[in-house]
């Protein structure tokens, strides 16, 4: 029998591992497993990860491994067997899993960095900072799951009831065990202040990882919770593959944020993982947020998940904001803002309180529109509108980042009539900085929180003075600001009539995260949107019976239609050059499905079809859409036609993916 050759998956598209011969002098063997190694492939040399070892039946022909850079696996086992799950319950390639998971300089080669030395620390560094007595509601919260020896909770509680204070005591119960803790948040804007609490509360370093983070940061924050060194970790999506070898306790803050999802490459969803994960680990799970999505309700309806509810404010003082739903229908308005809401907001800054005003777009204006023949500027590379910037000056592609000046005519008829159309972040916080003289007013998006800490420089602006905060949904999301009052939605209409069967339940966490956000202190708060569609039934179930009347009316929705939570679906994507040959490549993908399938067996499929989107980027984007009524139908329908699919003569002509469990159709 010929001697054992290596087995390396490696960061490319391609399902199966490649065999190499090990360097000279040296034998494959179980010792080689999970390490890296660096391997010619085609013109160039690549980072893999060894993941077998078998006879080959011309180990001669081979390439030679060129070096290996491990002389022990870099992962725990448990965190080698999250990897196997990935790629199996998202169809994706080992080498792209391991890469998603391990950070920058590991994934590249790099050697591991040395362990910094801390600084030494006193017995008064190392004593936290005293914090306030739980209430009753926090107390059970936090004894349901320091007495867990395993299983999911969903902490629902309201906005400012105190969901972080729960963690930190459930953190510290962890380390009294001597367990590591691992915490997600949903954007880097939130690791920070959630640094800063748990670093206050607790008496151990708590580490961060997330893509702000250098690249050395993250591989040293990686290796120290794979080595036992550190105890607790805040991080975004990714950090869910972080090793804990000696795992506690897993919290996923706002579970029910979209951002959890990944949408490229590999498109895991962290939240999933991490149940999955503390299932395996038999550790606890706890899912916080007071508008839970509608797939962790269900699980909790199904006995999945325990419900735990913080039903009140933490603070005293606070009561929930009043709601004044203000229809538009018939007033003048200044850049999307009422009178009566710009009115209230001179009343609130004149009073020395703060507040905010969410619209969801950022720039200028969506549209730029000829008045006279109805021209609008059109994306060359996209089937979109290019979005107004820089207060009518430029054009932008928020899909591919084409940019452009402003023309000073219409194209197409020669007219000066060009008129930017619709509001977005820039045009609401030039109209709110005219109309409020003398306060400072900040906006708050991606195009002015880029930089590093971005978003916190930004809210130190404008510290505790009076003043408005405009910004995008980055400002709905977990930020404690006592001195706001007042916070507004110009305009929810967009949420109500969207073709996205997930509209609703998006418009009433947005519209109820954006409420938490006012009257957090002792101070009365208060919510005012602006609506052309004041009586519309979504509204009047938040408005009735809050988020939970929502949530029911929409799961019941969804139930009666088989939609997702009650339904599995897989979204197929293929782009290429001209339309015909991604419709090609989904229906031959779709043919072999239907010859393994035999039909009858609970699945179905709907396309090819265009992508809500045809075109981006310049390239023709086409879908297929493949659902069942049980999970596992789909999971073993998949597990049969993937590997086919690579094989297709199709595939070679297109770049497709497979996103299982797809929260964004477009």
């Amino acid at each position: 029998m010929p001697p054992p050759v290596l087995q390396v998956a490696l960061p490319r598209p391609l399902p199966q591992a490649f065999d190499y011969a090990p360097p000279a002098g040296q034998a494959a063997g179980p010792d080689w497993l999970g390490c890296r190694v660096r391997v010619p492939f085609g013109r160039s040399t690549l980072v893999g990860v060894v993941v077998g070892c078998a006879p080959a039946a011309s180990p001669a022909a081979l390439k030679v491994v060129l070096e290996r850079l491990d002389a022990r696996p870099l992962l725990h086992p448990e965190a080698w067997d999250l990897l196997g799950f990935v790629a199996r319950y998202y169809h994706a390639p080992f080498g792209e899993v391991w890469a998603t998971a391990l950070p920058g300089p590991l994934r590249e080669g790099g050697p591991v960095p040395a362990a910094r030395q801390a600084r030494r620390r006193t017995p008064a560094d190392r004593s936290p900072i005293p914090t306030p007595p739980l209430h009753p509601e926090q107390q059970a919260a936090v004894a349901a799951v320091a007495g867990s020896s395993g299983g999911g909770f969903l902490l629902e509680g309201v906005t400012g009831s105190g969901k972080t204070e729960v963690y930190l005591e459930a953190i510290r119960h962890t380390l009294e065990r001597g367990r590591q803790a691992l915490l997600l948040v949903p954007e880097i804007g939130l690791v920070a202040p959630t640094l800063a609490r748990l670093q206050a509360g607790l008496a151990v370093e708590v580490h961060a990882a997330h893509s702000g983070c250098s690249d050395g940061q993250r591989a040293r924050a990686f290796l120290a919770m794979a080595e036992g060194r550190a105890r607790v970790l805040v991080g975004t999506r990714s950090a869910v593959f972080t090793p804990l070898p000696e795992a506690g306790l897993i919290v996923v803050d706002e579970e029910h944020d979209p951002s959890y999802k990944q949408q490229e490459g590999v498109r895991y969803h962290a939240r999933d993982l991490a149940l999955w994960r503390g299932q395996r680990l038999g550790v606890p799970v706890l899912l916080g947020s007071a508008t839970p999505s509608l797939e962790s309700l269900r699980q909790v309806l199904a006995g999945r998940l325990q419900r735990l509810s913080l039903p009140r404010r933490a603070h005293p003082e606070a009561r929930p904001p009043g709601v004044r739903v203000l229809d538009v229908r018939k007033r003048r308005l200044e850049a999307g803002l009422s009178p009566e809401l710009l009115q209230a907001l001179a009343e609130a800054l004149a009073r020395g309180e703060q507040a905010l005003v969410f619209r969801n777009r950022r720039g200028y204006a969506p549209v730029l529109l000829c008045h006279d023949c109805g021209w609008s500027a059109p994306c060359r590379r996209c089937d979109a509108h290019l979005t107004v910037h820089a207060g009518g000056r430029r054009l932008i592609c928020h899909h591919c980042g084409f940019r452009a000046p402003v023309p000073p005519a219409c194209p197409d008829c020669g007219s000066l009539a060009l008129q930017p159309q619709g509001q977005g972040t820039e045009r609401v916080e030039a109209a709110l900085a005219a109309a409020l003289p003398g306060h400072p007013v900040i906006r708050v998006d991606r195009d002015t929180t880029a930089v590093k800490d971005g978003l916190a420089k930004r809210l130190a602006e404008l510290g505790t003075a009076p003043g408005v905060l405009v910004g995008t949904q980055m400002l709905a999301k977990g930020h404690d600001l006592p001195g706001l009052t007042l916070a507004a939605v110009v305009s929810l209409d967009e949420g109500l009539y969207s073709v996205d069967f997930r509209a609703g339940e998006r418009l009433g966490q947005l519209l109820v995260q954006v409420a938490g956000r006012a009257g957090r202190a002792g101070r009365p708060g208060e919510l005012w949107l602006q609506t052309h569609h004041p009586d519309h039934p979504w509204l009047a179930l938040l408005l009735e019976g809050g988020y939970p009347a929502l949530a029911a009316a929409l799961l019941a929705e969804r139930e009666a239609a088989a939609l997702p939570p009650f339904a599995h679906w897989a979204l197929l994507r293929a782009e290429a050059k001209e339309v015909g040959e991604a419709e090609a490549f989904l229906a031959a993908a779709r043919d072999h499905l239907r010859a393994l399938d035999g039909g009858g067996r609970g699945l179905d499929w709907a396309g090819p079809v265009p992508a809500p989107m045809p075109r981006r980027a310049g390239r023709a984007r086409s879908q297929l859409l493949l659902r069942a009524g049980e999970r596992r139908v789909l999971q073993a329908a998949l597990a049969a036609a993937v590997p086919g699919w690579y094989a297709l003569p199709e595939a070679r002509r297109v770049h497709w993916s497979l996103d299982v469990d797809p929260i964004d159709l477009s």
